[in-house]
């Protein structure tokens, strides 16, 4: 508990005292006989009762009134206020039945229920924190032979600082010298630490465990990781789900609706049928007080915040409660292949020259080729070359997405790409059906050769598959630029439901919208479509789909700017947790609008017809309000991704 919690929790407990005082003076000690009237004896216990009334609640009624001042009339310290302050006036109705214990029991536990909310709140705030923690303080920098400490803010890409055992790294960078295990759990979940050494990345909000590293600078900090992500959190709680906007809009409306009902209540039978004034006022009080929404207006958002809160605590970013609803939604997902399902890091497999080449020749004019791109299938022929490729032998390169790439290599046109650049360029090629990627090379307009490239599957993919059945997904479906055989083997091995292949980025985006339209057509108006990225050439399609979620997306500027949900470990196992998380924390606010709405409308009937005391009142009202609390804060409960 902070400081205001504890003395708001001080201050309920002395006025329960009170208030316990004041009962146990009301029924045992002979008021009417000490005062010599029944008169007397109601204004001692109005007298008595009021103490710890305004002891719980004299900032409630502060509050109300500064409201009304300000043009905020219908909120609940307003209800309250009202409400309290009718059940103590009622001692000027002599012959109803004294209701100031009443009055100060619904501000007294008003009070309880407004200290659940704030502890419940400080709880997720707490779960946000953890990774708000993130944020570097200082930089070790060496200057004139010693480590000075200075704000991350003054560095650039470029500058060189030192990261010690147990230091958070302050930003994104490369190791240039020294090995340490790395503890990645405040941005990821995962309890595993990873080892990093020299020309590995590193990034900020990551604590160094072991060793001593040197790291240069690759981003500025307010690019880094760490800036993106605590900016990400900052702007969570804007983006209201469809469920919390209805429930503001429901309380703006329903709250002076029910405040004139209770005041027609109180007024038209007395003045127009000739009824006890008293009767029905403390019907139209009762009525009011279980009339107040707080346990809706309180429980609804405390719970997305909840969820929201727990998901951090698993690695798993969501950017509004909007998207964490959306998610619970899903009835399909869709799935990038390299570095979603598969690790990206591709393989030469297989080289077969063409007749008069060998295959040296071919794997070294396809890595000059490719020596400008810093796509995956490049990479892997240039670590395949094991040669450093000389730039300055490479003029004219180009780039074709989705088809490969052409360069001027030693003089020579040069084509490094699949069938339909070979087709495009007339190229008579040998076709190669082997299972995964195929490099076709061509040299000069002739035939030269092909490279086979094959992507490991990563191991958790079959169950994250799997597991995603089990949370509800009707269809899972495989979306990539591959040829078709290897993709249909890889969604066999997975399990996955569907499979497009050979798609161009722009067609990539074509399959998702022919998706989303037979999701929101089959669907019951909420279903919703999820993409999976590694968010770096995916955004386009991240920001199509219903709900884009980045996986792998540490380090990543695009995923964090384009996924509305942001997985920060490489686990494909994590976007069925994610869906477990946004569909518990849907059904926990649900829980809570039944529960709230179904007491509330029953005692609310029930007084209407005289049937319920301010009792029943206190607990349709605080009761409610208190088990809804408790109820939201279950949507925290999210433990760290385990070992393994």
């Amino acid at each position: 508990m902070n400081k205001k919690q504890k003395r708001m929790r001080n201050r309920i407990i002395v006025a329960l005292a009170l208030f316990a005082c004041a009962w146990a003076v009301e029924t045992f000690a002979p008021l009417e006989a000490w005062t010599g009237s029944e008169t007397g004896a109601l204004w001692v216990e109005f007298a008595l009762f009021l103490v710890p009334y305004l002891v719980a609640g004299y900032d409630v009624v502060l509050k109300a009134f500064r409201n009304i001042g300000h043009g905020q009339v219908f909120d609940e310290d307003f209800l309250m206020t009202v409400a309290t302050i009718g059940a103590f006036a009622l001692v000027l109705f002599p012959s109803s039945e004294p209701h100031m214990a009443e009055g100060a029991a619904v501000m007294l536990f008003f009070q309880v229920g407004e200290l659940f909310q704030s502890y419940a709140v400080g709880k997720s705030r707490e779960s946000i924190a953890e990774l708000m923690d993130i944020a570097p303080d200082y930089a070790n920098v060496e200057r004139d032979g010693r480590l000075v400490q200075v704000d991350p803010y003054e560095l650039s890409p470029g500058d060189v600082i030192v990261v010690k055992p147990g230091e958070r790294v302050p930003l994104d960078g490369i190791v240039t010298s020294g090995t340490s295990q790395m503890d990645t759990s405040s941005l990821t979940g995962e309890s595993v630490p990873r080892t990093v050494r020299d020309g590995d990345e590193v990034i900020s909000g990551c604590v160094n465990m072991t060793g001593v590293l040197t790291v240069a600078v690759t981003k500025p900090f307010a690019q880094s990781t760490v800036s993106r992500i605590l900016e990400l959190v900052e702007n969570a709680s804007d983006k209201k789900a469809r469920t919390e906007s209805f429930i503001t809009r429901f309380a703006r409306y329903y709250t002076p609706a029910v405040v004139g009902v209770a005041a027609a209540l109180a007024v038209l039978p007395p003045l127009l049928l000739g009824q006890p004034w008293e009767t029905w006022v403390e019907r139209g009080l009762v009525f009011l007080v279980v009339s107040c929404p707080c346990a809706l207006v309180i429980s609804v958002p405390l719970s997305f915040f909840g969820g929201i809160g727990g998901a951090s605590r698993a690695g798993v970013l969501v950017k509004g409660s909007n998207y964490l609803e959306a998610l619970a939604h899903a009835k399909v997902v869709a799935f990038d292949k390299t570095g979603t399902l598969t690790s990206g890091t591709f393989e030469v497999v297989s080289v077969k020259p063409a007749a008069g080449r060998t295959a040296e020749e071919l794997l070294e004019t396809a890595a000059l080729a490719e020596s400008f791109s810093d796509h995956p299938i490049a990479l892997s022929v240039r670590r395949a070359a094991r040669r450093e490729t000389d730039g300055s032998r490479v003029r004219d390169a180009q780039e074709f997405g989705g088809h490969g790439v052409s360069a001027v290599v030693d003089g020579a046109a040069v084509l490094v790409g699949n069938d339909k650049l070979m087709a495009e360029h007339a190229v008579d090629f040998v076709a190669d059906d082997a299972v995964g990627t195929v490099l076709y090379v061509a040299v000069d307009g002739s035939f030269a050769g092909s490279i086979v490239i094959a992507d490991r599957i990563k191991p958790q993919s079959a169950q994250a598959i799997a597991d995603l059945h089990k949370e509800g997904i009707r269809r899972t479906v495989m979306l990539t630029g591959d040829r078709a055989d290897v993709a249909r083997a890889i969604a066999e091995r997975l399990g996955l439901d569907d499979v497009r292949s050979q798609l161009l980025p722009q067609q990539k985006v074509e399959q998702v919208e022919k998706l989303l339209a037979e999701v929101h057509d089959q669907g019951r108006g909420r279903d919703t479509l999820a993409f999976v990225g590694d968010g770096i050439n995916d955004a386009p399609v991240l920001m199509r789909a219903d709900v884009g979620v980045a996986m792998g997306a540490l380090g990543s500027d695009a995923a964090i700017e384009a996924a509305d949900v942001v997985l920060m470990d490489d686990d494909p196992v994590s976007i069925a947790r994610a869906v477990n998380i946004a569909k518990k924390t849907l059904s926990i606010v649900w829980q809570n609008i039944v529960f709230a709405l179904g007491v509330k409308f029953a005692v609310l009937a029930l007084a209407s017809l005289g049937l319920a005391n301010m009792w029943m009142a206190v607990f349709a009202d605080v009761g409610v309000a208190v088990i809804a609390i408790l109820n939201a804060m279950r949507a925290m409960n999210v433990p760290r991704k385990p070992i393994g």
